[in-house]
Protein backbone atom coordinates (compact mmCIF):
# COMPACT_ATOMS: atom_id res chain seq x y z
CA UNK A 1 0.00 0.00 0.00
CA UNK A 2 2.79 2.44 0.94
CA UNK A 3 4.69 1.62 -2.28
CA UNK A 4 1.57 2.27 -4.41
CA UNK A 5 0.93 5.59 -2.67
CA UNK A 6 4.54 6.69 -3.25
CA UNK A 7 4.36 5.72 -6.94
CA UNK A 8 1.09 7.64 -7.45
CA UNK A 9 2.50 10.68 -5.64
CA UNK A 10 5.62 10.69 -7.85
CA UNK A 11 3.48 10.44 -11.00
CA UNK A 12 1.32 13.38 -9.87
CA UNK A 13 4.43 15.49 -9.22
CA UNK A 14 5.84 14.63 -12.66
CA UNK A 15 2.55 15.49 -14.42
CA UNK A 16 2.18 18.80 -12.54
CA UNK A 17 5.82 19.70 -13.22
CA UNK A 18 5.37 19.02 -16.94
CA UNK A 19 2.20 21.11 -17.00
CA UNK A 20 3.91 24.14 -15.44
CA UNK A 21 6.95 23.82 -17.72
CA UNK A 22 4.78 23.78 -20.84
CA UNK A 23 2.37 26.44 -19.57
CA UNK A 24 4.98 29.16 -18.94
CA UNK A 25 6.29 31.02 -22.03
CA UNK A 26 9.97 30.67 -22.77
CA UNK A 27 12.04 33.56 -21.50
CA UNK A 28 13.94 35.62 -24.03
CA UNK A 29 17.68 35.72 -23.68
CA UNK A 30 18.92 39.06 -22.38
CA UNK A 31 20.31 41.34 -25.04
CA UNK A 32 23.17 43.76 -24.87
CA UNK A 33 22.94 46.71 -27.21
CA UNK A 34 25.70 49.14 -28.10
CA UNK A 35 23.84 52.24 -29.24
CA UNK A 36 25.28 55.08 -31.27
CA UNK A 37 23.93 58.10 -29.43
CA UNK A 38 22.74 61.15 -31.36
CA UNK A 39 21.42 64.44 -29.99
CA UNK A 40 17.82 63.99 -31.14
CA UNK A 41 15.09 62.04 -29.35
CA UNK A 42 12.32 59.69 -30.52
CA UNK A 43 8.78 60.93 -30.92
CA UNK A 44 5.54 59.03 -30.86
CA UNK A 45 2.90 59.66 -33.48
CA UNK A 46 -0.57 58.13 -33.72
CA UNK A 47 -1.26 59.40 -37.25
CA UNK A 48 -1.86 57.31 -40.37
CA UNK A 49 1.45 56.34 -42.06
CA UNK A 50 2.49 58.21 -45.20
CA UNK A 51 4.14 56.67 -48.24
CA UNK A 52 7.69 57.31 -46.97
CA UNK A 53 7.15 55.50 -43.66
CA UNK A 54 7.73 51.84 -42.94
CA UNK A 55 4.94 49.61 -41.63
CA UNK A 56 5.17 46.54 -39.42
CA UNK A 57 1.94 44.56 -39.39
CA UNK A 58 0.83 42.76 -36.23
CA UNK A 59 -1.31 39.65 -36.78
CA UNK A 60 -2.49 36.76 -34.62
CA UNK A 61 0.87 35.03 -35.29
CA UNK A 62 3.17 37.99 -34.56
CA UNK A 63 4.95 40.89 -36.25
CA UNK A 64 5.66 40.99 -40.00
CA UNK A 65 8.32 41.64 -41.02
CA UNK A 66 10.01 40.62 -37.78
CA UNK A 67 13.18 42.49 -38.81
CA UNK A 68 13.13 45.87 -40.53
CA UNK A 69 16.12 48.00 -41.58
CA UNK A 70 15.64 51.78 -41.75
CA UNK A 71 17.67 54.98 -41.76
CA UNK A 72 18.04 57.28 -38.74
CA UNK A 73 15.02 59.58 -38.56
CA UNK A 74 12.58 57.06 -40.06
CA UNK A 75 9.11 56.70 -38.57
CA UNK A 76 7.92 53.10 -38.26
CA UNK A 77 4.21 52.38 -37.91
CA UNK A 78 3.00 49.30 -36.05
CA UNK A 79 -0.39 48.41 -37.57
CA UNK A 80 -2.66 46.04 -35.65
CA UNK A 81 -4.42 43.64 -38.02
CA UNK A 82 -4.97 40.97 -35.36
CA UNK A 83 -8.08 40.10 -33.35
CA UNK A 84 -6.49 41.29 -30.09
CA UNK A 85 -4.82 44.39 -28.68
CA UNK A 86 -1.05 44.83 -29.11
CA UNK A 87 1.42 46.92 -27.12
CA UNK A 88 4.63 47.52 -29.08
CA UNK A 89 7.56 48.35 -26.81
CA UNK A 90 11.34 48.24 -26.60
CA UNK A 91 12.96 45.11 -25.21
CA UNK A 92 13.42 43.79 -22.57
CA UNK A 93 10.12 42.66 -21.15
CA UNK A 94 8.74 43.99 -18.83
CA UNK A 95 10.97 47.07 -18.31
CA UNK A 96 11.25 48.35 -21.93
CA UNK A 97 14.65 49.98 -21.31
CA UNK A 98 16.78 48.86 -24.30
CA UNK A 99 16.04 51.89 -26.50
CA UNK A 100 18.18 54.59 -24.81
CA UNK A 101 15.81 57.57 -24.63
CA UNK A 102 13.73 57.70 -21.46
CA UNK A 103 10.35 59.17 -20.74
CA UNK A 104 7.89 56.47 -21.74
CA UNK A 105 5.40 54.97 -19.32
CA UNK A 106 7.74 52.16 -18.18
CA UNK A 107 11.25 53.05 -19.35
CA UNK A 108 12.09 53.97 -22.92
CA UNK A 109 10.21 56.37 -25.19
CA UNK A 110 9.93 53.42 -27.63
CA UNK A 111 6.77 52.23 -25.86
CA UNK A 112 3.14 52.52 -26.96
CA UNK A 113 2.20 52.68 -23.23
CA UNK A 114 -1.18 51.07 -23.94
CA UNK A 115 -2.89 48.34 -25.89
CA UNK A 116 -3.45 49.31 -29.53
CA UNK A 117 -6.82 47.94 -30.58
CA UNK A 118 -7.42 45.89 -33.75
CA UNK A 119 -7.56 48.18 -36.79
CA UNK A 120 -5.55 50.94 -35.07
CA UNK A 121 -1.85 51.77 -35.35
CA UNK A 122 0.97 53.40 -33.39
CA UNK A 123 4.10 55.07 -34.80
CA UNK A 124 7.58 55.79 -33.47
CA UNK A 125 10.42 57.81 -34.99
CA UNK A 126 13.84 56.12 -34.66
CA UNK A 127 16.45 58.85 -34.19
CA UNK A 128 19.24 56.69 -32.75
CA UNK A 129 21.29 54.18 -34.78
CA UNK A 130 21.47 50.62 -33.44
CA UNK A 131 19.74 47.24 -33.42
CA UNK A 132 16.57 47.79 -31.41
CA UNK A 133 14.70 44.71 -30.25
CA UNK A 134 11.00 45.08 -29.45
CA UNK A 135 8.11 42.90 -28.28
CA UNK A 136 4.39 42.92 -27.63
CA UNK A 137 4.05 43.75 -23.92
CA UNK A 138 0.69 41.91 -23.87
CA UNK A 139 2.14 38.80 -25.56
CA UNK A 140 5.95 38.86 -25.01
CA UNK A 141 6.55 35.80 -27.19
CA UNK A 142 5.86 38.08 -30.20
CA UNK A 143 8.98 40.15 -30.92
CA UNK A 144 11.19 41.61 -33.62
CA UNK A 145 14.11 43.93 -34.40
CA UNK A 146 14.42 47.38 -35.96
CA UNK A 147 17.90 47.97 -37.42
CA UNK A 148 18.57 51.71 -37.62
CA UNK A 149 21.56 52.80 -39.74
Amino acid sequence: MNKTFTTVLILIIIVLGGYFLLKNPKAQAPTIETPVISTSTGDTDNSVPSANQNVITYTNIGYSPSTLTVQVGTTVTFKNESSMAMWAASASHPTHKVYPTTGGCLGSTFDACRGIQPGDSWSFKFDIAGNWKYHDHLKPSFFGTIIVK
